[in-house]
């Protein structure tokens, strides 16, 4: 028999953390999260985000044993502002047990039939800065400290519990050696001088920290017209200003402002932390953040994390003045190989910008809807 239990205390919330550990605990490509920054997302007093958002957390236990999680998650901008009446969830993780994924997802079907919405989507987190989706394809690569991954069987559940595909995502990846600068090298000097555009170079955090709250506004206007974009608010740029900044080398930052020192384009790349993540296994103390530092200054592996153009300049060659500055930046560090994040396979502006590094798509990933 299965037994379904809220999370109400701080014991139960760190088993609802810690269980994939155990579900992965014997896959290679499994990155684990931070045990105490998992615990801090979902404290109400710490994370912003639930001003805006309700979540109900669920562990399924089988014969006293911890089986199953899952987060339900109800945006209230999303369906107050848009008028989009969706029930999220995410964080779902099962062993290969069919009632077990069935009755998590008939917990999380209930609380939004209760709120009078319309359909459930998940894998997905709160907001567009969280992870997103169930790996479909690509199951031998590791996994970035940005996504989730998950055991090939999770398709099959879904499946079976009458759910269909939703949006679709891909992950690529390139040499660095794929980079030519004549794409891109010409091209940036002619768009600076015709719009007045001047490249930011950064060398501390705190050089970049007084234009984080400008990339937040550029983020949610370039990425605006994008299907379940959810925009980040004012308190939640401060909690993502601590939350990420300072994981990020300041050099990997790049930001583009025009006459009036007004930001137009922004790209932020992160380095490969999963190596690293690997060897701490959800611990910073009293070793974990010596791994992490290490592979902050000295990952010869990046992952393109975000970027943005404003609207109005958009197909106007902004994205090349960006590429020539990492150019010279991986240049210098002997940058190797270059991921992106998942990207929606329908965002085709995003996919042209990178047609001329050749990129090869290394796994695939999708979210999964069902109509209440």
């Amino acid at each position: 028999m299965i037994e379904i239990k809220e999370v109400k205390t701080k014991k139960d919330l760190k088993a609802f953390v810690k269980f994939p550990f155990e579900l992965y605990k014997n896959s290679p490509y499994w990155t684990p999260p931070i045990i105490s920054q998992e615990i801090k997302n979902f404290d109400k007093k710490e994370n912003p985000v639930f001003q805006d958002a309700d979540a109900q957390l669920f562990l399924a236990y089988k014969n006293k044993k911890i089986v199953g999680r899952v987060a339900a998650i109800i945006n209230n901008i999303e369906i107050k502002n848009q008028n989009v009446k969706k029930m999220r969830f995410g964080w779902f993780d099962f062993i290969d047990d069919l009632e077990v994924s069935k009755i998590l997802l008939d917990k999380v079907a209930k609380i939004g039939k209760s709120n009078n919405l319309e359909f459930l989507e998940g894998p997905v987190g709160f907001s567009n800065l969280d992870k997103v989706g169930i790996i479909t394809e690509g199951f031998n690569n590791l996994a970035p400290m940005v996504t989730w991954y998950n055991h090939e069987y999770y398709i099959k559940h879904y499946k079976t519990a009458g759910f269909t595909v939703e949006k679709s995502y891909s992950e690529s990846v390139f040499p660095f050696s794929n980079v030519k600068p004549e794409f891109f090298k010409k091209a940036q000097e002619l768009i600076k001088r015709r719009y007045r555009l001047k490249a930011l170079k950064f060398t501390k955090t705190s050089e970049v920290m007084p234009y984080v709250d400008q990339m937040f506004d550029l983020f949610n206007e370039s990425y605006a017209s994008l299907s379940s974009f959810v925009p980040i608010n004012d308190i939640q740029k401060q909690y993502f200003k601590k939350k990420f900044i300072s994981f990020i080398n300041p050099e990997y930052i790049k930001f583009i402002t025009d006459k009036e020192d007004k930001l137009v384009g922004f790209a932020i790349v992160m380095p490969a932390f999963s190596k690293a993540l690997k060897k701490v296994n959800g611990k910073l103390f009293p070793f974990g953040f010596r791994h992490i530092l290490n592979a902050k200054k000295n990952s010869k592996d990046v992952i393109f994390y975000l970027i943005g153009i404003h609207p109005s300049y958009q197909n106007k060659g902004v994205h090349a003045v960006i590429f020539n500055e990492y150019y010279e930046t991986f240049k210098e560090k002997n940058i190797e190989t270059c991921y992106r994040t998942p990207e929606l396979e329908d965002n085709h502006a995003i996919h042209q910008i990178w047609k001329h590094f050749d990129p090869k798509v290394y796994r695939k990933r999708k979210t999964f809807r069902k109509d209440l």
